[in-house]
């Protein structure tokens, strides 16, 4: 690949990781392709009050709501940390924004759009383009099949050639969904928390929540206000008789669920019961890319895509196919902006990528580390707070390393989601990290004052 040599890129989905793709990658000198199935930018920052036509997402025929929002959601990590590294979150004085230190997920929508704007991406996005079909070609190039809706009776199919395909269409849409022995004879209602958005509809139900992160523990707390009963089952619940949780009196914590019965009881690993009426699974979500054909190459195995290389690109491919967003348990969107960095520094032949049997080398010997660590396939892209990937990512970038206040900021939010659940994205003690995030923000915003007071 020669050295700046221009590519032509289809970046599947315009929500954060494939506007920051797209920023890097027209940075890099390559032309851009944006394709967002919606109207609009945001990718799962988009709140809608529709729901899939199944309210556990598994009927393949369903009607698809791409958006798993639920109103009242707000971010879990501080904005300072949220932000890509060179154009901060900070609050604005912009009208009918959002300028608490934790917003609501409207806040994150109109900071993307600004995103975009500042960045001249809007032009680059085929709005309420899906994508249905990607490819490799014999010469070497990328088949990307669209379909755009004019209207009602309309609809434009278009078949392209790309020098190459970085697929950001999330991972927020395909419903992981428990398996409970007994579930197909129980007669209450199911719904997956991607199809949750206000507690009304439970109101003096009794109601069965399965997860521990944070959407269970946020939607279990909201529907507690209007709910008979909720009961909390999580593999993290402690062995023993149910927990009643701290300042509820209708709020209970209990361990995995051991089966469900005909007569609408759920019967729990600590030895208790409850007839519910409705399960609610906050249960995460599958890898899904409906549109790639590889022919077998990359696949999703119990939620692992593989093979890939540090978790961004599929050996027989590289570099012309990657991926953006896959681990979790990171912080988003600067983990999004280094993988695109590289992304397009490869792409245009200013950073070396290893050999095909390099990578698959060092695949198999991180797969090894997994195995022997008995860490189950589907924590494969679970980065569980390792930030020396984005170290990593960065020194193969070029670029500085992740900031030390925004890690250490990082790790302190984390755990005060654990132990403040109720007060963490109110109350906080890390007044001096926030002061060394604006003193760093300061030369990409010379206006914002060093201290910047944040509204709660």
């Amino acid at each position: 690949m020669s050295q700046n040599s221009p590519k032509n890129v289809a970046v599947i989905g315009a929500g954060p990781a494939g506007l920051v793709a797209a920023r890097e990658l027209k940075r890099e000198g390559h032309i851009v392709v944006v394709f967002e199935r919606e109207n609009q930018l945001g990718g799962t920052w988009i709140y809608t009050p529709h729901t899939d036509s199944d309210p556990i997402g598994i009927d393949p025929n369903r009607r698809i709501v791409h958006s798993s929002l639920y109103s009242s959601l707000r971010v879990n990590l501080p904005r300072e940390v949220m932000g890509f590294r060179d154009y901060p979150f900070v609050a604005t004085k912009k009208p009918n924004r959002d300028p608490r230190r934790y917003p609501g997920h409207r806040e994150v929508l109109d900071y993307l759009n600004d995103f975009a704007s500042d960045f001249g991406l809007i032009e680059l996005v085929r709005f309420g383009t899906e994508v249905g079909y990607v490819g490799l070609l014999e010469n070497g190039k990328w088949k990307v099949s669209s379909r755009k809706s004019e209207n009602d009776d309309h609809v434009v199919f278009v078949n392209e050639e790309y020098d190459a395909v970085v697929i950001c269409n999330g991972r927020f849409t395909e419903p992981q969904i428990a398996d409970i022995p007994g579930i197909e004879v129980w007669p209450g209602k199911q719904i997956h928390s991607h199809n949750y958005r206000v507690p009304e509809p439970f109101r003096d139900q009794v109601i069965v929540v399965i997860g521990a992160a944070t959407s269970a523990s946020d939607i279990s707390r909201e529907i507690a206000e209007v709910a008979k009963e909720v009961h909390i089952s999580s593999r993290s619940a402690l062995s023993g008789t149910p927990k009643k949780v701290h300042g509820y009196e209708n709020l209970w914590l209990h361990s995995m669920i051991e089966a469900v019965g005909i007569d609408g009881g759920v019967n729990f690993h600590d030895g208790s019961k409850v007839h519910a009426d409705i399960i609610i699974y906050c249960t995460g979500y599958k890898y899904h890319f409906p549109f790639l054909e590889t022919n077998g190459i990359v696949t999703v195995d119990d939620n692992r895509v593989g093979p890939l290389y540090k978790h961004i690109f599929p050996p027989a491919f590289a570099p012309s196919l990657s991926f953006v967003g896959m681990p979790w348990k990171l912080i988003p969107f600067p983990r999004c902006e280094l993988q695109s960095k590289w992304i397009a520094g490869v792409l245009s032949g200013r950073i070396s990528l290893l050999s095909k049997e390099d990578m698959i080398a060092d695949i198999d010997a991180f797969y090894s580390s997994l195995d022997a660590s008995c860490i189950p396939k589907r924590y494969t892209h679970n980065m569980d707070f390792q930030l020396d990937y984005e170290d990593w990512l960065a020194a193969e970038c070029g670029s500085p390393p992740p900031e030390k206040w925004r890690k250490e900021m990082f790790f302190i939010a984390r755990e005060k989601i654990k132990t403040q659940t109720e007060r963490y994205r109110d109350q906080w003690d890390d007044d001096d990290l926030i002061i060394q995030a604006h003193q760093d923000f300061v030369q990409f915003i010379p206006e914002l004052p060093q201290v910047q007071k944040l509204s709660t």
